[in-house]
């Protein structure tokens, strides 16, 4: 689960981490009165969506009067904000954030991940911070720094030295940057985090480091241990299919293709993907209806699927261990009655009480083709979806 910046920033400041003074608002007239009160002669109205690379797209607005910040938070609500990280179809902003001006001396990239490869939260930074991270990654990985953290020991103050010293930091600034490091890591430990980043991190023309972005990410796993955070949840940022597959206990992702999957488990479900792609076509979602999958799964499932109008065919590719082959094919029945299916579907289905199974779909009378093994399933549904 994200939060927005605005969100974050609260987080960042209850653990200390500097950020600049700012509040959010819901209308243009609010952003003007934050700004108001927020006083100053420079104010940045920044569009609230989850989603990075705001300011190349028309998302963060440096602006010198009050008629300018109400001008800015005008032309950002209400709309959709398209940038490279939402797709063609963008996110919707419902709220502004507003703060004060900070004069920037440098501008310094910083988060904390899980590598997954060392099981260890890694501490990633670069001097060559904002807005073209990603493209500094890409094309000149030696400016990227990253240690990662020991879960016994804890983030040690040598490590802050050594990133601090790599960025060209000196003086007061290394205390400085030691004790936001120390504060994100007990924010990424004690909230469950799945991303802390800070996108810039900025020196200002006085030589104090200051959190000019924040993004947090949760771990969906661990949410049950913060009702706190659940409650600052954003919906109208998320994949509505998306959501409406965490209702069901559907683990669901939207892809761009037109071949949608129905598989039990993780694994199947990307080799399943792998192969679509293989020969020829392009997957429409991942979708894991998960080993105890019930009727009642598969007919959410297939509603599910069918509420992306792209999908020209569904592949179901079922491995029948904990869940019985004969009560999915039930649930293929009945979700296809139910849900009025008019795309081609394709099922192929190993297993527990398999035999039954296909018994039970040849004997529906509906138009479900059958398939022999996962190479057939996957050339059966490229070959439907192209029809």
């Amino acid at each position: 689960m994200n939060l927005h910046e605005y969100q974050s920033k609260k987080i960042f400041a209850a653990y200390g981490v500097p950020v600049p003074p700012g509040e959010v608002a819901a209308s243009a007239d609010e952003a003007q009165a934050v700004a108001r009160k927020l006083g100053g002669a420079v104010w940045v109205v920044k569009a609230q969506v989850h989603a990075g690379a705001r300011g190349k797209a028309g998302g963060v607005k440096v602006v010198r009067d009050l008629d300018a910040v109400h001008a800015a938070a005008e032309g950002m609500l209400g709309r959709r904000l398209v940038t490279k990280q939402t797709g063609a179809q963008g996110l919707p902003v419902g709220r502004v954030y507003v703060e004060s001006g900070s004069q920037i001396a440098r501008e310094i990239y910083l988060s904390l991940t899980l590598n997954r490869e060392k099981s260890r939260i890694a501490v990633v930074t670069s001097a060559a911070g904002g807005m073209d991270i990603e493209e500094v990654a890409a094309k000149e990985p030696q400016k990227i720094l990253s240690v990662t953290v020991h879960p016994a020991a804890g983030f040690e103050a040598y490590q802050a030295r050594e990133l601090a010293f790599g960025l060209g930091l000196a003086g007061p600034q290394v205390n400085e940057f030691t004790a936001i490091l120390k504060a994100l890591y007990k924010l990424y430990v004690e909230q469950d985090a799945s991303l802390v980043e800070v996108n810039p991190l900025i020196v200002t023309q006085a030589g104090a480091l200051v959190a000019l972005d924040a993004k947090i990410g949760i771990d969906d796993n661990a949410l049950f241990r913060h009702p706190e955070l659940v409650a600052l949840r954003d919906r109208s940022q998320e994949d509505p299919i998306e959501a409406r597959a965490a209702e069901h206990d559907l683990n669901y992702v939207s892809l761009d293709g037109d071949i949608a999957c129905m598989v039990n488990g993780a694994g199947l479900a990307m080799a399943t993907m792998d192969i679509i792609k293989l020969h020829g076509g392009r997957p429409a979602n991942f979708l894991d209806v998960g080993g105890g999958a019930t009727a009642e799964r598969v007919t959410a499932a297939f509603e599910l699927i069918l509420a992306n109008e792209k999908v020209r065919a569904i592949l179901v590719n079922i491995f029948g261990g904990i869940v019985r082959c004969d009560v999915i094919a039930e649930g293929i029945i009945a979700a296809v009655k139910k849900v009025d299916v008019k795309v081609p579907v394709v099922v192929r289905l190993e297993g527990t009480n398999a035999p039954q199974a296909r018994a039970l779909l040849a004997g529906s009378g509906l138009a479900v083709t059958p398939a022999d093994g996962l190479t057939d399933a996957a050339k059966k549904a490229v070959a439907a979806a192209r029809k």
